[in-house]
């Protein structure tokens, strides 16, 4: 199940999972998100990417999206996709990687710059098009 979107200079990148839930509550009450979200490894493996490129930043779990000051896997993902390192980010919903504009455009600009596909569990996209449907507005104050 690959895409047309994904180029071979994607898969000599990484694919990176980015897992968060909002709270500590969220992460010990609500396992079967967790569980939704780690499965999207194999998602980067349908799209071709290996496993030994494919990466899991969990590291924010029970941190709030309402800002990016102190998710320390958020900043390390998008100082990776700065690098080049990325060819992918896969998360459940895109709003888990932002819950505000200030931390999504950002993101979408240099995922664009240096070309990272993004996905979620509705599909994959190019943040370089522009009709892109989730360049919209991050939905939410913090879910």
């Amino acid at each position: 199940m690959g895409s047309e979107l994904v180029k071979p200079d994607h898969l000599d990148r990484k694919a990176v999972v980015y897992v968060r839930q909002s709270t500590q509550h969220q992460v010990i009450t609500n396992q079967e998100s967790l569980k939704l979200q780690y499965a999207l490894s194999q998602r980067a493996r349908e799209l071709g990417w290996r496993e030994a490129d494919i990466d899991v930043i969990d590291s924010d779990l029970g941190q709030s999206g309402a800002g990016a000051a102190h998710r320390k896997g958020f900043k390390d993902l998008v100082a990776r996709v700065t690098l080049g390192e990325i060819g992918l980010v896969l998360s459940m919903d895109v709003t888990r990687l932002a819950r505000n504009c200030s931390d999504w455009y950002p993101l979408l600009d240099v995922c664009g710059h240096r070309r990272c596909l993004i996905a979620d569990r509705d599909g994959i996209y190019d943040p370089r098009n522009t009709q892109w449907p989730p360049a919209a507005r991050p939905e939410g104050d913090d879910l």
